[in-house]
């Protein structure tokens, strides 16, 4: 593919990115399915992130990982949140809330908020414009970037392992996994998913506007802490595990692993 200035990759990625959200938009229509939204998000990154390699200016090493790095992750995560939460399954609670609450304005409630994840999709693909645009040549931080990037997608895909054999067991249901990962934290795929976007912020330091690449750490951190990750899960699991959960809640650490602490009810 021809080189592109960032500005046209940007607008192209703007243009795939809305293409693809209102192509989900009208088939949520159709299967009353809002949960679609989100394994589009991660597969519009993914996509942005191989475009960028593509037509990035760039040292070719670099925009070769950066594109690898990004698809792999993206189109991975995907593939994930289709099979357990969309194809199959009832509509996410999230979305269930908010079409109850729009109500008669669910359609064009659902519209403004599929291009919004278009938005979200120019964002989170800007960290991977900025990377294959870098003219220097891979280094160490390169690499070191990979390094992070194969521990961080380690994490999230042996905590979502582990959640799935958990919950394949009959004799769990009602229970909570504190399963490999999850005994050390209650959250340790989001944990995963945010070590991820350091490999980016590695791979672009010390190149020109590399400082900008913490930014997405930051952002994702505040996403699952506080807007679209912890809160909805934590929610819903007091909702369908009640004490047990709370019980998990006091003994396991929220996001960062760490060692858990003794169960007050195995105090003597």
């Amino acid at each position: 593919m021809p080189e592109l200035t960032l500005s046209c990759q940007l607008c192209w990625i703007a243009i795939g990115a809305s293409a693809l959200m209102l192509s989900l938009w009208l088939w949520q229509q159709h299967h009353r399915d809002a949960g679609i939204v989100d394994a589009g998000w991660a597969f519009g990154i993914g996509t942005a992130a191989v475009f960028a390699g593509l037509t990035g200016g760039g040292d070719p090493v670099v925009r070769a990982v950066v594109a690898v790095l990004g698809a792999a992750w993206g189109w991975r995560l995907a593939v994930y949140l289709l099979r357990d939460r969309v194809l199959g399954k009832p509509e996410d609670g999230r979305y269930a809330r908010m079409r109850k609450a729009l109500g008669r304005h669910a359609s064009a409630g659902f519209l403004a908020f599929f291009l919004f994840q278009a938005g979200l999709v120019l964002l989170f693909a800007l960290p991977f414009v900025l990377i294959a645009a870098q003219t220097r040549p891979a280094g160490w931080l390169t690499w070191a970037g990979v390094a992070v990037w194969i521990l961080a997608m380690a994490i999230e895909i042996t905590a979502d392992r582990q959640l799935a054999r958990w919950r394949a067991d009959p004799g769990n249901k009602g229970r909570t996994c504190r399963a490999g990962l999850w005994r050390w934290s209650r959250h340790p795929n989001y944990f995963g998913e945010w070590l991820h976007w350091w490999a980016y912020a590695i791979i672009g330091l010390g190149a020109a506007h590399g400082t900008w690449l913490l930014i997405w750490p930051a952002l994702m951190f505040a996403f699952l802490w506080w807007v679209t990750g912890i809160p909805h899960t934590e929610r819903r699991c007091l909702e369908t595990r009640g004490d047990d959960y709370r019980d998990y809640q006091r003994t396991t650490s929220m996001f960062f692993p760490w060692f858990p602490r003794p169960s007050p009810e195995s105090r003597p």
